[in-house]
């Protein structure tokens, strides 16, 4: 009897030291964000240059953390590192110093959006597009230049563009498409015509208002210099008849150039074109992907959690 009672005690303490083990292990590998699905999402390790980019930002922080792009870029390269909650962290830290700081709650609310905080996001870019009402328009720097080095956004178009996206995955379709409309009137940059005026296309079929979503795609052309907005600009020749569907997707490419945001378009080319399965297939296939954070991945992610 006292054997079978050492040998359950040892048993109880070996289960107690596994479940110890275990819960210390998931701990040291926190997740940033739940998907609208339920999964835990977790960043990849970032490269040896970003690292060393982070690291020259970081430092900048530290020998002055009152100074406010200071404080932008150490947020800025803190999430392209994929710590999106410790980059929120950065910004409200220092809206302690400047509350009222429209690139903070531009940076912020976007940063919400990645960790599916919608109803946050919204309430920070909101604001932003409040303070930025009557002032002048800005370029914004990019930390991730593209090819030919040329920044191809601006403060005030990158606060409506989020805005319109945090709306959009809300599945709030009037204010979304009021958003983008904003958003496309603050630049006629190349770029940002074709970024605009995918999401206000998709978002006038989506609210049944075809005509009215042709009438955007009138001055987009196959010759436009487009520097960075590449799937965009191919999903609004798809949405013209200029390019086929076929031509610029195939099904099951995991690693095509064309990202989660030319796959996001076609699905939801197939959904607001009736077919319901083929669009469930293409976001099912996004959310396979590990490109959590990408705005096309979270929008088929939403559209699987409130449309299937």
């Amino acid at each position: 009897m006292r054997f079978a009672v050492l040998i359950f005690a040892i048993l109880l303490l070996a289960a107690c030291n596994s479940k110890t083990s275990e819960v210390t292990k998931k701990s040291a590998d926190p997740f940033e964000a739940l998907s609208l699905l339920g999964d835990t999402l977790r960043s990849a390790a970032p490269s040896e240059t970003l690292l060393a980019r982070f690291d020259e930002k970081k430092a900048e922080y530290l020998r002055d953390s009152t100074n406010l792009d200071n404080i932008i870029w150490y947020g800025r390269f803190t999430a392209y590192k994929g710590k999106y909650r410790e980059a929120i962290g950065i910004y409200s830290e220092g809206m302690k110093r400047f509350p009222d700081e429209s690139r903070l709650l531009r940076h912020r609310g976007h940063r919400y959006i990645s960790v599916r905080e919608f109803d946050k996001a919204i309430a920070d870019l909101s604001r932003a597009a409040e303070l930025i009402e009557g002032t002048e328009n800005q370029t914004e720097p990019d930390g991730m230049p593209n090819e030919r080095n040329i920044p191809v956004s601006t403060m005030h178009g990158n606060i409506y563009y989020h805005l319109g996206l945090a709306h959009y995955l809300n599945q709030d379709m009037e204010k979304a498409l009021d958003a983008y409309k904003k958003c496309l009137q603050t630049s006629s940059n190349p770029d940002n015509v074709v970024s605009a005026t995918h999401w206000i296309y998709m978002i006038n079929r989506r609210m049944g208002r075809e005509e009215t979503a042709n009438q955007y795609l009138e001055p987009i052309s196959e010759d436009m210099d487009i520097i960075e907005n590449d799937a965009y600009h191919q999903a609004c020749l798809l949405y013209k008849g200029l390019v086929e569907a076929d031509s610029i997707y195939q099904p099951g490419d995991a690693d095509s150039a064309s990202g989660s945001a030319l796959k996001y378009a076609i699905g939801n080319w197939y959904f607001y074109n009736g077919d319901r399965l083929k669009a469930k297939q293409v976001f099912e296939e996004i959310v396979s992907g590990t490109d959590w954070a990408s705005f096309g991945f979270i929008a088929a992610e939403s559209d699987l959690a409130n449309r299937f």
